[in-house]
């Protein structure tokens, strides 16, 4: 275990540059004064590795120093290839690169590791968009992953959802979400998202940009996320359900919703429980929403959302009586 860590560490170190003691300690999920008694054993054995003090300290290796670590095991041969999936780097314009990686670590491999990788290629396929969606196939992805490998700014024709708007981006990163790809973008000091499929024109600059040393783009998509899922179902309706419309609500929910839907104990009579369930910001969003749950739902609070269902329900039904008198 302890000859596994300190690959570990050499291969972080390596990969990283300067990395903290509490980073490697969460990374190999040992404590610090593990780590500190594995950077001395790693020392004394004579790889040059080294500490810089100062708020932006941490250990590194001396320039130039390369640690030629050729073996793989099964785990991290199987992990290599179930990440190559070919979706994304299609879509990024990196099959063919992909496949050559692959082809090259597959021979690489030792014999007794090919047919497990291989394995891996077989039983294993990633389809991104949600049911019954397609995977978007944004025209200007490539120029813009491009300039966000180089570091270049580029400038984009956008339509948002009120109006058509040109920006100078400079893009810190893309995220596929859903069978959409979405681009993380610095203007004027704030990081915005902009739907990739909205970007009309992309005029890739020769200009570079500063990237902020603080940005992480998995942390920034998490917290975007959140706050636009918050956003979006700003208020609370107490809702009565069936025990079919308890099933339902689960089933249609977002995440979001069904993870901070409050569902109460207490069964009544009739066999139907109270929820509190997250909504959209209107009454009519919010209606739109519960409608999909038809009778096995019914809206106690607020008044407002009630008054909306009755009036939504009472025009379909009134829509579909006067059809039925036509036919």
């Amino acid at each position: 275990m302890r000859a596994s860590r300190m690959l570990s560490i050499l291969t972080t170190l390596q990969a990283r540059g300067r990395v903290t003691a509490p980073e490697l300690a969460e990374a190999c999920e040992v404590s610090v004064r593990t780590i500190y008694r594995d950077i001395d054993a790693l020392a004394a054995s004579g790889v040059p590795v080294y500490a810089d003090r100062g708020a932006e300290g941490g250990y590194r290796l001396l320039d130039g120093y390369r640690v030629r670590l050729n073996g793989l095991s099964q785990n991290e041969a199987e992990a290599l290839f179930l990440a190559g999936l070919p979706g994304p780097a299609a879509a990024l314009g990196l099959d063919a690169a992909m496949i050559a990686a692959q082809n090259k670590l597959m021979a690489a491999l030792p014999a007794n590791l090919r047919e497990d990788a291989g394995r891996m290629q077989e039983r294993f396929h990633l389809d991104a968009p949600g049911w019954f969606g397609e995977t978007e196939e944004p025209k200007h992805l490539r120029s813009i992953a491009g300039a966000a490998l180089r570091g270049t700014l580029i400038k984009i024709r956008y339509q948002s959802w009120r109006a058509e708007k040109q920006r100078r981006v400079a893009p810190l990163g893309l995220v596929l979400k859903g069978g959409s790809w979405y681009l993380a973008g610095q203007v004027d000091g704030s990081v915005r998202t902009y739907r990739v499929a909205r970007v009309l024109d992309c005029t890739a600059l020769d200009d570079r940009f500063d990237r902020p040393a603080a940005f992480d783009l998995a942390a920034y998509w998490q917290a975007a996320t959140l706050r636009l899922e918050a956003e979006m179902h700003p208020n609370v309706a107490i809702v009565r359900l069936s025990p079919f419309g308890v099933k339902l609500l689960d089933a249609l929910s977002q995440p979001y919703v069904k993870a901070r839907t409050q569902l109460a104990e207490t069964i009544d009579a009739d066999g139907w429980r109270i929820a509190r369930v997250p909504t959209g910001k209107t009454s009519w969003h919010a209606a739109a929403e519960l409608l999909r749950l038809g009778p096995e739902a019914e809206v106690l609070e607020p008044a407002d959302l009630r008054e909306k269902m009755a009036e939504m329900t009472q025009a379909m039904a009134a829509r579909y009586r006067a059809a039925a008198r036509k036919a």
